[in-house]
């Protein structure tokens, strides 16, 4: 095969690898980006997009359960879990898509098929064992992704044990669900199903739900998981599972006794591993720690010209995370300006069940621990007007001060819309805000984002409308 260089070329087109791509291509740099399956990756194809389609509809569904309380006659609500499914795939399709047209506009060749690294500055690309292309360039940044953690003995068959893709395209609604694992994913899936009508329990092994949370709005979340019928058991070690052509039975241990639980199908959530077979990093300078590429400050593997970036290395694992680190990689080895190492603090996270989490920087805790001297301000969703009035008044926003310089040091949330308002705080952490700019900033009213601005006076003794 003749070989085709370029000024970069990228493994993987997710999030971080596509964006990667088209930056480098903005920059003036001949872009080559490789990818197997769909470009858009998981975020785009199984993850982010499509499961905030399906959580839409679990929103729309417990609204009309919520007919009576707006004046409106009550309905039967039926649904097609077929047509659910289907509205779900269309929309991570048409956004699939929208990525190739990107690479067309952006003139990013794209090689549909497997790469492996094959020498310096090589990586070798195939197509179902075939040999494709062999591209040569003096930059190669690997973002292959990860894909989910299994646990032994609980392995997927995509009947009765399913990952997030196979929660994702159920055949049937099933009547009963067990998640295992209470972080962003799992959660979602509990909170979707759930809303939808199934029976679900959720085991965590860990002493608390979204464990990654501050406490207290993890408590918070938990109370309201529970109020809308959801069964959440902590501390819990799953054991086995006994499946049938009906259901699955998943023994698990608590507090030393043994016990099991019978559902129709169970989601396994239990983390990601990052996918770095058979990509040709043996023999090579790029390290891996526990499944995942280490790097330093700037995307650069152990391997001279090899970068690294989104769930492929450290977390958080996040689209955004990974999209931010492809832009700071290429703009570094683009030899920009004013490139600065990304601060995970200001990485916010955000999970999508009903009520919504979203958070920045540090717990109350962790801040604590760091040695800070806090303040800490707390706002309740059923003080806020805009909050009554759409019917969510179920929901806490949370800020926590440096008490001697000033500095926002974390902000969390839990409750409606709180995914889209997080940026504010977002903003502020990375504008390096005191209490005095976020105290003298007007929010517009009525609106749930006011529950931000009193959480930051009531840090401060300040609070007006509670």
């Amino acid at each position: 095969m003749p070989e085709q260089t370029f000024d970069i070329v990228i493994l993987g087109g997710g999030p971080g690898g596509y964006v990667a791509a088209i930056r480098a291509a903005q920059l003036g740099m001949k872009t080559a980006l490789v990818e197997r399956e769909h470009l858009g990756g998981i975020c785009l194809n199984w993850g982010c997009i499509p499961t905030k389609a399906l959580l839409r509809t679990s929103e729309i569904s417990h609204l009309l359960h919520m007919l009576p309380d707006f004046g409106f006659a009550p309905v039967e609500v039926k649904f097609d879990i077929e047509k659910v499914v289907k509205r779900s795939r269309a929309v991570a399709k048409q956004l699939s898509d929208g990525v190739g047209y990107l690479m067309r506009k952006n003139k990013i060749t794209v090689f549909d098929g497997s790469g492996r690294l094959a020498g310096k500055q090589t990586l070798a690309v195939e197509k179902d064992g075939k040999p494709l292309a062999t591209l040569k360039a003096p930059h190669i940044v690997l973002a292959t992704g990860a894909r989910a953690r299994e646990l032994p003995g609980i392995e997927r068959d995509g009947k009765r044990i399913w990952t997030y893709k196979d929660a994702m395209v159920p055949q049937k609604m099933p009547k009963s669900l067990l998640v295992i694992g209470s972080g962003a994913i799992g959660i979602e899936f509990a909170s979707f199903y759930r809303n939808m009508g199934a029976e679900v329990t959720v085991v965590e092994v860990l002493p608390r739900i979204l464990p990654v949370e501050d406490e207290e709005i993890s408590t918070f979340a938990h109370k309201a998981f529970e109020k809308q019928g959801m069964k959440i058991m902590t501390g819990v070690a799953v054991k086995a599972a006994k499946k049938n052509a009906q259901n699955v039975t998943v023994t698990v241990e608590v507090g030393g006794n043994a016990q099991e639980i019978t559902v129709d199908a169970v989601i396994s959530a239990v983390g990601i591993v990052g996918n770095v077979e058979n990509i040709g990093i043996e023999g090579t300078g790029v390290k891996v720690d526990r499944t995942h590429v280490t790097i330093d400050e700037y995307c650069r593997t152990g391997e001279p010209g090899v970068y690294a970036i989104g769930d492929l290395v450290g977390p958080p694992w996040l689209a955004h995370k990974a999209m931010h680190e492809g832009v700071m990689c290429v703009e570094k080895i683009a030899g920009q300006n004013n490139v600065h190492p990304m601060e995970v603090r200001n990485i916010p996270g955000c999970t999508y069940c009903r009520p919504q989490v979203a958070s920045v920087g540090l717990t109350e805790a962790k801040a604590k621990e760091l040695g800070y001297d806090v303040k800490v301000g707390r706002f309740p969703f059923i003080g806020n007007g805009k909050a009554i009035a759409m019917g969510e008044p179920e929901g806490l926003a949370k800020t926590i001060f440096d008490a001697r310089t000033g500095e926002l040091l974390g902000a969390h949330m839990v409750g409606a819309e709180v995914t889209e308002m997080i940026q504010g705080y977002t903003i502020a952490r990375t504008l390096e805000s005191t209490e005095a700019e976020l105290i003298n900033t007007i929010f517009p009213h009525p609106t749930v984002s006011e529950t931000m601005h009193e959480a930051v006076l009531a840090a401060y003794g300040r609070t007006l409308h509670f």
